[in-house]
């Protein structure tokens, strides 16, 4: 993929009306990404590296790459269309064989469970970053809410 990216991270993670809000972004700019609540908590728990029951789908995934040799290289969200975002993931499989690079179109918030899982890098477009709405002092907003003792502060990822 030829594109100039941006690195951004995840910087919180809110709950929010029809989902969850994911905070994306840098010291520049923060933008959000609306996921459906489960994919959020997923989410979460990887970046928190939390204890889970059972095995989730992700981490089912994370085991057919671990035996296949394949780790997730970045992930890119790519383009915003008719209010969905877009994002690639970009797998890297190395073994006697050689080195292979593959680019999968998956949904950015399955992208960025895997990222978070696999603590690999997350980019965004330049050309979506500059477009998007920067979204930082809601996000400071609600993580000063948080820290006076609110939930919010605690789902917050910084």
């Amino acid at each position: 993929m030829k594109k100039e990216v941006v690195p951004v991270q995840i910087r919180g993670i809110l709950p929010a009306n029809s989902g969850a809000a994911i905070f994306l972004g840098n010291d520049e700019k923060v933008f959000v990404i609306q996921v459906e609540p489960t994919m959020a908590s997923v989410i979460g728990m990887f970046l928190r590296d939390a204890p889970k029951e059972r095995p989730l789908t992700h981490d089912l995934i994370n085991s057919i790459f671990k035996g296949l040799g394949v780790k997730v290289e970045r992930i890119v969200i790519t383009e915003l269309k008719n209010s969905t975002y877009f994002a690639r993931l970009i797998l890297q499989q190395e073994n006697e064989l050689g080195r292979k690079i593959v680019e999968v179109d998956a949904r950015p918030s399955d992208c960025l469970a895997l990222a978070s899982a696999h603590k690999s890098p997350i980019y965004v477009s330049a050309a979506l970053f500059e477009q998007v709405e920067d979204m930082s002092e809601h996000l400071d907003r609600i993580n000063e809410e948080g820290s006076e003792g609110g939930r919010r502060g605690e789902e917050s990822e910084t």
